[in-house]
């Protein structure tokens, strides 16, 4: 996410560091927000701890911004360094200024402390839901977002599940349209998904533009 020269990365996953290294070269950005400890969230964060601690003079402190599990799982990489040495930790869920961003952080149901993430500069928000089950807070989270990206994972059986800790791409549809958002980003698809059929559910729920998340995607944010 770059607004106004500020660049801020949104978990960082398996293989998302490279991508992430050819837009901003020596792990440039200027702060990392983790929505929870599942290394499909947060394992590439580890490689830009390295990068910043051994790839040249010593910088000042990045912030994160992360629940406790993160770099309590992440320690376990490498017991002997403390990822404290390169970031400077704030805790989520939270309230906090980001650089040009108010960045307001709300717990959401998952197999883990979870905070879903919104974004506020200028008049422009961005949404972003980390997992998550169903929740009233969806609403509140991506209420009138210029874009709201929702997890769409479709596991077999979901919505038969007594406790739903993921949804369907109809139920992100659906909080989207209850939060009155412009536009949607589906992600976090199951593999071997059809991402196209995870539109148009998707689409059947919510009444604005709705896209997938695909590699090398970019998405201009733009104040009416």
């Amino acid at each position: 996410m770059e607004w106004d020269g500020y660049r801020l990365v949104l978990d960082l996953g398996y293989a998302t560091l490279p991508r992430l290294l050819a837009l901003c070269p020596d792990g440039a950005v200027d702060a990392v927000v983790i929505t929870h400890e599942h290394p499909d969230h947060c394992i590439d964060l580890h490689g830009l701890f390295r990068i910043r601690l051994y790839g040249g003079p010593r910088e000042p402190k990045m912030p994160l911004y992360c629940p406790p599990g993160v770099l309590a799982r992440l320690s376990g990489l490498e017991p002997d360094v403390d990822l404290r040495a390169v970031f400077e930790v704030h805790p989520l869920p939270g309230a906090h200024r980001v650089g040009p961003f108010t960045l307001t952080g709300v717990s959401l149901p998952h197999y883990v402390p979870n905070a879903g993430v919104r974004l506020q500069a200028d008049g422009m928000i961005l949404a972003y839901t980390g997992d998550t089950g169903p929740d009233p807070l969806l609403a509140e989270l991506g209420r009138d977002a210029d874009l709201f990206i929702v997890e769409a994972t479709d596991r077999d059986g979901e919505v038969s599940r007594p406790v739903r800790n993921l949804m369907t791409s109809a139920e992100a549809g659906r909080w989207a349209q209850f939060a009155g958002a412009r536009r949607l980003l589906l992600t976090h698809f199951w593999p071997g998904n059809d991402r196209a059929a995870s539109v148009a559910a998707a689409r059947a729920e919510f009444g604005g533009d709705v896209l997938a998340a695909e590699e090398d995607l970019v998405i201009p944010l733009t104040i009416d």
